[in-house]
């Protein structure tokens, strides 16, 4: 990987002319490739020719050249199977980390002398959606790394699968030696990071750009200046729940499970569930104990493709008088019928139903119960006033609860954005963070026998 302004189009359109034969570049969405496209007429010249509909180059000397959008998470499929010995992601910190995994899964070639090759280019995240590419390359970029890597220095990854991680982990390991897991031999890949300044670009070093870069604030200054990673990244002024809350409740959780005044095990409170059959999104499930959540049980959709199998992973993981609470907003409602055909006890969750409900101040009422609960959560995180739960330290689901923004309608409601709007703007469902929103409503049975909730 490599950041900032130290001349990153041409390197990437650098590396696809001179050492790779069939190769691709990303933006998240096509208008941004405008740029990039407009570069490429100026290097190359008459030395190829282009596709304008298919937005790809095809060179006098065999060489292909294409540019690529990946706007939603599901735009990957687009892709699938198309192998390029050079896959580049342009701005990665735009990109979801499920988006620049999937693509990368086909960076292959059939020629055993040409090298294959992933390569990230982009400035310090500036949003909280971001993050992942810190984490990402880590012993580059986190500060608190306990082993720090040098810039250049290759590292070298494998990924694993099991089932608290249905999507994978990369695990760090000290050569490229293949390792043995669960009978398979899996090859390691090296991973680096390269940073870059505006120094490092001789074109822009001629000009006044570099001044420009000193005038803006902080943390932007330090971000795109200097290529600090490591620089502020800040909330959005409408965003729902505080980046810092949630830190503070992943770092209040343990291995241990809460007890009571006398020391006996809090048993499960309620299981919140969020369903998904078959497609790229997760199954999660978030079992409370109280105001502890247990490590999140997702399960990838394919592994969920029926009501009858998301009421089987239910019934293994509720408990006592706990309730299963699902939501039944689109494909949620066969899940919940089967699971009461089962005799489980589970509450339907309803994120449009109207609410009657306040805010803890008194002064806002909330456009229907989606709003309702993302609300109460976020009451319960609050620092001053909040409940002290502890979430486990899942980086998705950080990234899930930092995700929705909120706005006060004219009726003085809280309203926050829609499943379907933040998935279109992280570019995936939130699922981590709808189930554990889930597993804080209340079911209780009314004297009229029917399912109403409490926070």
């Amino acid at each position: 990987m490599t950041p900032t302004n130290g001349g990153k189009t041409d390197l990437a359109l650098g590396l696809a002319l001179t050492a790779h034969q069939n190769s691709i570049i990303f933006r998240r969405e096509y208008p941004q490739l405008k740029g990039i496209i407009q570069r490429s007429k100026k290097i190359i010249k008459k030395r190829g020719k282009y596709n304008s509909t298919e937005k790809t180059w095809s060179l006098d000397d065999g060489r292909i050249l294409e540019f690529g959008a990946c706007q939603y998470e599901e735009d990957v499929e687009k892709f699938q199977g198309r192998a390029h010995d050079l896959k580049i992601f342009d701005e990665i910190c735009h990109f979801s980390k499920f988006q620049y995994k999937f693509l990368s899964g086909w960076n292959r070639t059939a020629d055993e002398n040409q090298r294959a090759r992933t390569v990230a280019t982009g400035n310090p995240p500036t949003t909280a959606e971001g993050r992942w590419v810190i984490e990402y390359w880590a012993p580059w970029l986190d500060p608190k790394h306990p082993n720090p890597a040098l810039p250049g220095e290759l590292r070298w990854f494998i990924v694993i699968s099991d089932d608290d991680s249905p999507e994978g982990r990369d695990v760090e390991v000290s050569n490229d030696d293949p390792v043995l897991i669960n009978g398979e031999w899996i090859k390691p890949r090296s991973r680096t990071f390269i940073p870059a300044k505006i120094d490092d670009n001789p074109y822009y070093a001629k000009t006044n750009y570099k001044s420009v870069l000193a005038s803006l604030p902080e943390p932007l200054r330090s971000q795109m200046l200097n290529g600090n990673f490591s620089a502020g990244i800040e909330d959005d002024p409408w965003q729902l729940i505080p980046t810092e809350w949630v830190e503070a409740a992943q770092k209040r959780w343990t291995y241990q499970k809460p007890t009571d005044a006398r020391g006996i095990a809090i048993p499960l409170t309620t299981l919140g569930v969020d369903p998904a059959r078959g497609g790229n999104d997760k199954t999660t499930l978030a079992p409370r104990y109280g105001h502890y959540i247990d490590t999140l049980i997702k399960k990838v959709g394919k592994s969920t493709p029926d009501g009858k199998s998301v009421a089987d992973l239910v019934a293994i993981n509720l408990n006592g008088e706990a309730y299963g609470n699902i939501d039944v907003t689109g494909i949620g409602s066969s899940p919940y019928d089967r699971c009461v055909e089962r005799g489980l006890s589970v509450y339907a969750c309803s994120g449009g139903d109207g609410s009657s409900e306040r805010d803890r101040s008194g002064k806002f009422g909330f456009r229907n119960k989606r709003a309702e609960w993302y609300w109460r959560l976020r009451e319960a995180l609050d620092p001053e006033h909040g409940d002290n739960i502890a979430l486990p330290p899942d980086k998705e689901l950080l990234a899930d609860l930092t995700a929705p923004r909120w706005k006060i309608t004219p009726g003085n409601d809280i309203q926050i954005e829609s499943k379907e709007e933040i998935k279109k703007r992280i570019g995936r469902s939130p699922d981590c963070g709808d189930a554990v929103v889930y597993s804080f409503v209340q079911p209780e049975i009314s004297v009229w026998g029917e399912n109403t909730a409490m926070w």
